[in-house]
């Protein structure tokens, strides 16, 4: 056996344990589903005693008014139309920021990119103001104004290095074959962008599903409650917490996550590696 070929195994080997420690949490979750909360807190063992489905059976239809298929049905209301329009928007904007050499395109690119140091807790009162002018308050216009309307700047900048990595002459050529500038973003250069697409894509996905503290800001209403809420909400229903069921409910409500990372692993790497190395 060659020294490459063994140093290859090792990190074969290296990754595989790594891997595990990664999946342990969640490996944990799902065994802590099947367990009782004596088992969960004083327990030693690491399987369960039994395995009943009796904790997502009752965690899905909890103590409440609302089973879990509206909180889920509410998220996919909340996350699909928030994701959508953030590509849609902050790609026409990365195309005009790369494409146009317009008065004052590097100055307004800067301020965009500054606007990345703003911690949330800073523009969360501007925002929760301007919501409450607007009667935007308990609905989800809050998530979805924000996202048409470019309010995304790390995806923005993005989808500018990968635009700047994009050769000139197909914006040309396209001009040259009668194509306008909407037209040529369309149909030239919007196939072209898929790789970064679906990176902005993902991400948005991941952080509009786990976001707690803004649907905590703006959502009132209980039938309107995502999962991250429904998850936190059912702590307070009942006075003696019944840990399987909290834990089989995120479990369930981390799998799409799960599911949607593996089924689009290709095209998010693909898609940071191309942002992050063209420019």
């Amino acid at each position: 056996m060659t020294k490459k070929r063994l140093n290859l195994i090792w990190i074969y080997i290296g990754l595989f344990l790594v891997g595990i420690i990664m999946l342990f949490p969640v490996v944990w979750l799902f065994l802590a589903c099947f367990k009782t909360n004596s088992e969960i807190f004083g327990g030693l063992n690491f399987l369960p005693e039994s395995w009943s489905l009796d904790a997502f059976i009752k965690g899905w239809k909890t103590s409440g008014t609302f089973t879990y298929t509206t909180y889920f049905l509410n998220t996919f209301k909340l996350v699909m139309p928030t994701t959508l329009l953030t590509l849609a928007s902050c790609s026409i904007v990365a195309y005009g920021f790369a494409r146009f050499d317009f008065p004052g395109n590097k100055q307004l690119f800067m301020v965009l990119l500054s606007t990345l140091m703003l911690p949330n807790a800073i523009i969360i009162i501007p925002r929760y103001a301007l919501f409450n002018k607007l009667g935007w308050l308990d609905s989800y216009l809050t998530f979805f104004a924000p996202a048409a309307l470019g309010c995304y700047p790390f995806f923005i900048f993005m989808m500018v290095q990968f635009f700047r990595g994009l050769p000139r002459d197909l914006d040309e050529s396209a001009h040259m074959d009668g194509c306008g500038p909407f037209q040529c973003f369309w149909q030239i250069l919007l196939p072209l962008l898929k790789p970064a697409l679906f990176s902005a894509g993902l991400f948005q996905f991941l952080w509009t599903w786990n976001d707690f503290f803004n649907t905590n800001i703006y959502i009132n209403t209980v039938a309107k409650y995502p999962l991250s809420l429904a998850l936190r909400m059912s702590l307070d229903l009942e006075s003696s917490v019944q840990w399987n069921s909290v834990m089989a409910m995120a479990l369930v409500s981390v799998i799409p996550l799960i599911l949607l990372f593996f089924a689009a692993q290709r095209y998010f790497v693909e898609g940071i590696a191309t942002t992050g190395l063209k420019g």
